[in-house]
């Protein structure tokens, strides 16, 4: 007979990253967004933080962060001193022609400020783990994607895609083990 292997989110790093996509989907579907209460590290029914919840807060974060406009009186600065987030800007096409995305509402940005300060819990000397979550979390504003994709991300490291998602649940786990801390 053979055995298959537990199929619940909880049992693979790799799947609780999916359903927290899957979930990210849905919240974008339905014009939901992340509970305000959540980004200080617990929900608004007092609940502890997940990864699931974790990545879907830092999926929005880095969607509202692409959102933003790139001229005039903005975030440009704390935007341009994140490593992950220069090279996503070099990735983009010089055409400055194309559609942009309504710009997104001040809680939005209030939010994405708190979640991004998440990352640098993870400690500074796992900086890989940091760039891995940092560059992951960045969400194309027109399609709704992520912009590096597991392989693309393995090749921008030098690492195989396996290990880059294994090092994302990871990161995700220390964010939480932090945020669950307070």
């Amino acid at each position: 007979m053979n055995h298959v292997p537990d199929a619940s989110p909880d049992a693979n790093p790799v799947a609780r990253i999916d359903a927290a996509s899957d979930a990210r989907r849905g919240c974008m579907a339905s014009g939901a967004s992340i509970p305000p209460g959540f980004t200080r590290g617990i929900d608004a029914s007092g609940a502890r933080a997940t990864a699931e919840a974790v990545i879907a807060a830092l999926e929005e974060a880095g969607l509202t962060l692409l959102t933003l406009p790139q001229t005039g009186f903005s975030t440009r600065l704390r935007q341009s001193s994140l490593e992950w987030v220069r090279d996503a800007a070099q990735a983009l096409p010089p055409d400055r022609t194309r559609i942009r995305p309504a710009v997104p509402s001040a809680a939005a940005i209030d939010r994405m400020d708190r979640v991004l300060a998440w990352i640098p819990r993870i400690p500074a000397d796992k900086f890989v783990l940091r760039r891995v979550v940092g560059a992951r979390c960045l969400i194309s504003p027109m399609t709704g994607r992520h912009l590096y994709s597991w392989r693309r991300l393995g090749t921008a490291i030098g690492a195989d895609h396996k290990a880059v998602q294994r090092w994302h649940a990871q990161g995700i786990g220390l964010i939480v083990a932090a945020l669950n801390a307070r």
